[in-house]
């Protein structure tokens, strides 16, 4: 009795869908486990905060660290979502989980161009010492001398074949952000940066169903670079694009958007949304508020795939507008932007 009790727990077997299998000890994670066996299992802050290791559990039981429900969603919990950082096996286990990216690596970077794009945005590139590859959607993380901890943003142009050595981002000013008010007040022209990626799952799944993408603020840069991807490899899908700002001042990238438009090979709509102001020829309200219209203008609901970047506000309230539509959760990807107190994106 006391033998079976105190024996070592054997390790478990996780297997990902349509991917390899590997070992996981006792009392380890399954990311952890899959980084030593040499998997690009996507991951960031192995805290489970970031969410880049968010998982499907489809067979198996885990034990939490620290609770899901601290970054996932009621309806991931209950779709069987897990954070592979702090996921430890019960049973062997069965995952799906994107994989595909890149492999993470540290180059140094200066910064090569700054244009301010609103009040508070600015479009920022690096130049790097070699190139950095990535899919369209993904993010880097960004350390400079003297800094409290890298801060992570999406980059806003496409990829193309052999990395870029210049990448870029749309930036927003956090009042009292340690980051970007000493880039605001050009305190970082001549820093030595280093650069982390790439980073994150957010990217155009394959598909032939429509499009719904929904950004607020800086999370235009994200969807920038997924669609300049797709126009340039001729993706014919019909898509609307739902953007968000309080006054027309927080619009930007007009002309970059209607230059895909022109391009785009199926239905292309833009559709800027204003909180705080109306416009003439804008529509008014919050930005998700305008996602029961566009699936319904879009059609087929059950093949839509949507793909949502900004604040967890708009966030939470996208996702609960597209899965009442009928929008199946497994479509639905979104990257949240916050700042250094809250967790992963955009901090300050």
């Amino acid at each position: 009795m006391f033998r079976k009790l105190f024996a070592k727990k054997a390790s478990a077997k996780v297997a990902l869908s349509g991917g390899p299998t590997f070992e996981v000890a006792r009392n380890e994670t399954v990311l952890e486990a899959a980084l030593k066996a040499g998997i690009a299992y996507p991951h960031d802050c192995t805290v489970g905060t970031c969410g880049s290791c968010k998982s499907r559990l489809l067979q198996g039981k885990v034990d939490a660290i620290t609770p899901f429900g601290y970054t996932l969603s009621r309806e991931e919990l209950q779709a069987g979502y897990i954070l592979a950082c702090q996921a430890v096996p019960e049973s062997d286990l069965l995952v799906d989980v994107p994989l595909g990216g890149a492999p993470i690596r540290k180059v140094a970077a200066r910064i090569a161009l700054q244009q301010d794009l609103t009040h508070d945005i600015r479009f920022v590139t690096w130049e790097t010492d070699s190139p950095v590859d990535f899919r369209a959607g993904q993010y880097m993380n960004v350390s400079w001398p003297g800094g409290p901890g890298p801060r992570s943003y999406s980059f806003s142009t496409a990829p193309v074949e052999g990395g870029r050595q210049r990448l870029s981002a749309f930036i927003r000013r956090v009042p009292g952000g340690a980051f970007t008010e000493a880039l605001f007040a050009g305190q970082l022209d001549d820093a030595a940066f280093t650069l982390e990626a790439p980073h994150g799952t957010f990217w155009l799944r394959e598909g032939s169903g429509p499009i719904v993408l929904v950004g607020g603020g800086s999370g235009l840069s994200p969807l920038m670079s997924v669609l300049e991807d797709a126009v340039a490899k001729g993706t014919a899908r019909d898509a609307i694009l739902l953007f968000g700002g309080r006054t027309e001042r927080d619009l930007y990238y007009l002309s970059e958007i209607a230059a895909i438009g022109e391009r785009w090979q199926g239905r292309f709509e833009f559709r800027p949304v204003l909180s705080e102001a109306k416009a003439e020829g804008m529509r008014f309200g919050l930005v998700t508020e305008e996602i029961p219209g566009a699936l319904t203008d879009l059609g087929n609901v059950a093949a839509t795939q949507a793909y949502m970047c900004g604040p967890p506000g708009m966030i939470d309230a996208g996702l609960a507008a597209l899965l009442a539509a009928g929008v199946p959760l497994a479509s639905v990807h979104y990257d949240k932007f916050t700042d250094a107190s809250t967790g992963k994106k955009q901090a300050g």
